[in-house]
């Protein structure tokens, strides 16, 4: 018997697991279901609804080759025990998954488990360097692993033996979900977005990405079935490889293809170090931001900030479970430079608004945003500026914040609406002041700059060596 284990690759095409492990054709296929892994940092249930979405299509794949969705509801520790007991001679199958540290923690004793017996059989996914790993060549293994062939659909199943767990319908009925009107999931949808992406939407992309009002329809929105893993990376780039050539967009599906490339960059940072996640990339910064404000922090996270643009973001985001990546950034810088908040606190409440919530970006990301990885220049994000860039009539943020429609666009701009709107959390300038001295006060001394080249050798791109 063979059991493959689901976690995020929810998909049946290039599924590392499922084609390994349907081989003998012998094989029951399991999603370990744990409650306290949803309820851990980061995650919320408008992900677990797209995650549904997922499974219920991948139920469906599963059902043409004479298998299902089987759910086991507990921690990785009691799936060791049911297969001890049940299955002592099985084989198991698993595509390796960079999360957070409960699941690390669970799925390192997970594979210590049967580490002497060798039956545990671990597949690396996307570009990531588990083993071995050489920030020098990783540039070169990406590619290498985006040109390998493609594997097939998983083998249809022989076994008929009766199932002792609970199935995905059972599951499903047990569950309060709520569905709300975020991205559908599944590899269907996946590849319908990444086709009308390739033949119209890409028009502009380098540009239009910037907008959170264009970038709603031009960017790809494949984040969030990326992160589920209803569609490989390695499918997308070739598929974008094949397409390039007679494509009209080309300087658009350039800036697409970097971005498959830094999506596989950054998630490597947490596989390597994954403290991360609490720590610092430079650990001189840990210092700079030791106490919370929870006034700052709920203003912020409920879109209250006094600053419409900012607020607009915001609210956005809350309603539609996705913004745009430079919209993401402004987000947390003013959270960490304006509202000088510790991102360890403001981290994983941001990360619960994303559908597309993938740790190994966020975090690193996350950190880079506010000043503390030693290796990037700190860029204080103007909630002004972009105001004004991104939406010179203001008309998207009174579509968000219709109380404003009668307020000038300049007086939204500066946020100078007196009694018209939220009084402002903080002084723009003066709080934008304090932090750029405060962070550079400390970049300057020779320690910082040591360990700054240690951050660089384990972390940095060497893509443009």
């Amino acid at each position: 018997m063979d059991i493959i284990i689901l976690h995020r690759n929810l998909r049946l095409e290039d599924n590392s697991a499922l084609f390994h492990g349907s081989h003998k054709q012998n094989y029951r296929v399991l999603y370990v279901y744990d409650k306290h892994y949803w309820s851990s940092d980061g995650r919320s249930p408008r992900q677990f609804s797209f995650f549904v979405d997922c499974l219920k299509e991948l139920q469906i794949g599963l059902t043409k080759l004479n298998s299902y969705v089987e759910i086991f509801q507990g921690s990785y520790s009691d799936l060791a025990t049911y297969i001890e007991t049940n299955y002592p001679q099985s084989s198991i199958h698993l595509n390796h998954s960079t999360d957070t540290s409960y699941f690390r923690d669970q799925m390192s004793k997970f594979k210590n488990i049967f580490k002497e017996s060798q039956r545990l059989k671990v597949y690396e996914d996307f570009g990531i360097q588990t083993q071995e790993f050489n920030r020098d060549r990783w540039s070169y293994d990406w590619n290498m692993q985006m040109r390998k062939e493609r594997l097939d659909l998983p083998k249809s199943n022989l076994n008929h033996e009766p199932a002792d767990l609970m199935t995905l319908d059972d599951f499903l009925d047990s569950q309060n979900i709520i569905q709300r009107s975020f991205q559908k999931g599944g590899t269907k949808e996946a590849n319908a977005l990444l086709n009308s992406f390739f033949e119209s939407r890409s028009e502009g992309y380098s540009k239009k990405m910037s907008s959170p009002h264009d970038a709603e329809e031009s960017c790809s929105r494949l984040s969030p079935h990326i992160a589920f893993g209803t569609i490989s990376i390695r499918e997308i780039y070739q598929k974008l490889e094949s397409y390039y050539p007679q494509s009209q967009f080309k300087r658009d599906l350039y800036s697409f293809r970097k971005r498959l490339y830094w999506h596989c960059h950054f998630i490597q940072k947490l596989e390597t170090e994954p403290e991360l996640e609490f720590n610092s990339m430079h650990r001189m910064c840990d210092n700079l931001r030791e106490s919370e404000n929870k006034e700052f922090i709920d203003r912020w996270i409920n879109g209250e900030t006094g600053f419409p643009f900012m607020d607009a973001c915001m609210l956005y985001l809350r309603e539609k479970g996705w913004i745009n990546f430079r919209m993401r950034a402004m987000i947390m810088s003013f959270a960490s430079y304006n509202l000088w908040q510790p991102w360890q606190s403001t981290s994983p409440l941001l990360g619960e608004l994303f559908v597309d919530y993938e740790p190994g970006i966020h975090i690193p990301q996350v950190q880079m945003q506010s000043g503390v990885t030693g290796i990037n220049l700190p860029r204080i994000y103007s909630v002004n500026k972009q105001s004004l860039d991104q939406d010179p009539e203001a008309k998207w943020i009174k579509q968000i914040i219709p109380s404003l429609n009668d307020i000038d666009p300049k007086k939204i701009h500066s946020a100078d609406l007196q009694t018209a709107y939220i009084s402002p959390v903080v002084d723009l300038k003066q709080s934008a002041k304090y932090a750029r001295d405060t962070i550079w006060s400390i970049r300057k001394g020779d320690e910082f700059k040591k360990i700054a080249r240690s951050v660089y050798f384990k972390h940095g791109s060497r893509k443009r060596s």
